[in-house]
This record gives C-alpha cells, sequence and structure tokens, in this order.
C-alpha cells in the first residue's frame, strides 16, 4: 500500500469525525434521557436524535476520558492521557511510514491508518475544543469561536454521539447484587474515531495470521538469498 492511500484512509476518517462532532456541539445540547421531563426546551435535539427508532439514536455527551467514556483520574489524568494520546499520534507517524517502506500487508497497513485516525481524532478534541467552544449543557448549545472558550489547552473534552441502545431490559430478581436493576446492550456512547480505532484493532486480532504471513515468508526470503557480491559472476564468453 502506497503512503498516498494511508493518508487518504487517516483524511477520510478526520474529516467525518471532525465534521459530526463539530455539528453535535454547535446543534444540540447535552442529550436528556427521553424519559426525563423539563419545561423549556433549548432545542428539537434537547432529546438527541431518534435516527432508526430506540435502536440508533444521536445522543451528545462530552467524555472526561478515553474511549467509550471510560474516566482517567481527574484533570492531572487529563492532562496525562492527553499527553500521552499527543505521543501515540508522533509514535505512530514513525511507525507508518516504517511498516508502508517495508511493505507490510495492505490489510494491516489500512489498519494501523484507522487506529492512527482515531487517535488524531479523539487527540484535536483534547486539545483544542476546550479552546474554540463554549461550554455545552443541557440547557445551553455551544457557541465556535465565541471568544470564551471552556477550558485550557490539552483539557478538552471529547464529544461523543453515536448510541445503540439495542436491548433494554432488567436482570432477574433471583441474580445476586444487580437482580431488579436496569439492562441495557449497548449502552456505552461514542464517536467516528472510537469506532475507528475498534474497527482498525478487531481487524487485526482476527486477520493477524494472513497479515503477518505474506510479510513474515518476504523476511525470510530476504534472509535466505545470499548477498549480491557473493552470488557466482556471470560468465561472459
Amino acid at each position: 500500500m502506497k503512503a498516498r492511500s494511508v493518508v487518504l484512509i487517516i483524511l477520510l476518517i478526520i474529516c467525518v469525525d471532525q465534521a459530526l462532532k463539530i455539528w453535535v456541539k454547535t446543534h444540540m445540547p447535552l442529550s436528556h434521557p427521553w424519559e426525563a421531563y423539563f419545561d423549556h426546551p433549548v432545542s428539537k435535539y434537547d432529546h438527541g436524535i431518534k435516527v432508526f427508532g430506540n435502536k440508533f439514536q444521536i445522543y451528545f455527551v462530552e467524555n472526561e476520558g478515553m474511549a467509550w467514556g471510560w474516566k482517567f483520574g481527574g484533570t492531572l489524568g487529563k492532562m496525562a492521557l492527553t499527553l500521552f494520546r499527543l505521543a501515540a499520534v508522533v509514535f505512530g507517524v514513525y511507525y507508518l511510514h516504517l511498516i508502508i517502506k517495508k511493505k507490510y500487508h495492505p490489510g494491516f497497513i489500512a489498519c494501523a491508518a484507522l487506529i492512527f485516525a482515531g487517535a488524531l481524532g479523539n487527540l484535536i478534541d483534547s486539545m483544542f475544543y476546550g479552546l474554540i467552544f463554549e461550554e455545552s449543557t443541557f440547557d445551553h448549545v455551544g457557541r465556535i469561536f465565541s471568544g470564551h472558550g471552556y477550558t485550557s489547552f490539552l483539557h478538552g473534552r471529547v464529544v461523543d454521539m453515536l448510541y445503540f441502545p439495542l436491548i433494554r431490559t432488567h436482570y432477574p430478581t433471583w441474580i445476586p447484587l444487580v437482580g431488579g436493576e436496569d439492562f441495557e446492550f449497548f449502552s456505552p456512547v461514542f464517536n467516528i474515531a472510537d469506532a475507528s480505532i475498534s474497527i482498525g484493532v478487531l481487524a487485526i486480532l482476527l486477520f493477524q495470521k494472513r497479515f503477518f504471513r505474506k510479510h513474515a515468508a518476504l523476511q525470510q526470503d530476504a534472509a535466505d538469498s545470499p548477498p549480491m557480491d557473493m552470488q557466482d559472476p556471470v560468465s561472459v564468453s
């Protein structure tokens, strides 16, 4: 796979991810549960957007921590996480250059590009969104470039919006500890960048034998071939 193709994959993911995040951030307040009642709606998107009924929604939340809504250690943890993302992206540039140069399987290179694009997409939120956006709340839609950012550099929150509550039910009462409580599958709210990372990682795990078998064979052939100066000279009559 050529470097140009890798760059196109990354740019496509980044553009789609950021376009959706910016639209959500500038058109929606933080989403209320559909069951919640309130007297003064802010917009027609206060409860999110039901795309395919209750099974797929655009539901705006902001994530202080890692992918899929996981949190990590308060303010200092947020700073550490953003710096880790930055280091990972810098290393990713080097690693992508390396595997392209060494002609790894195109599928593996594409997966690495998906993971890199996802990391970069969320890094953009963490680095810059606090500077360029107003605070989003349940009763306020944040504006962009208003001059009143909601936090400082490196402390921005990641915008999540893809929500697939496929099953909503209750645990049977006979189950210890959680009996009778609500159960929901699939509960995390995520974004395009999270999905890109997850698809890249899962594809590598599923197809690792196919991805690395050809590269290992090429490496072995190169190791078995004698150097040019040790090969038999060509006889010239």
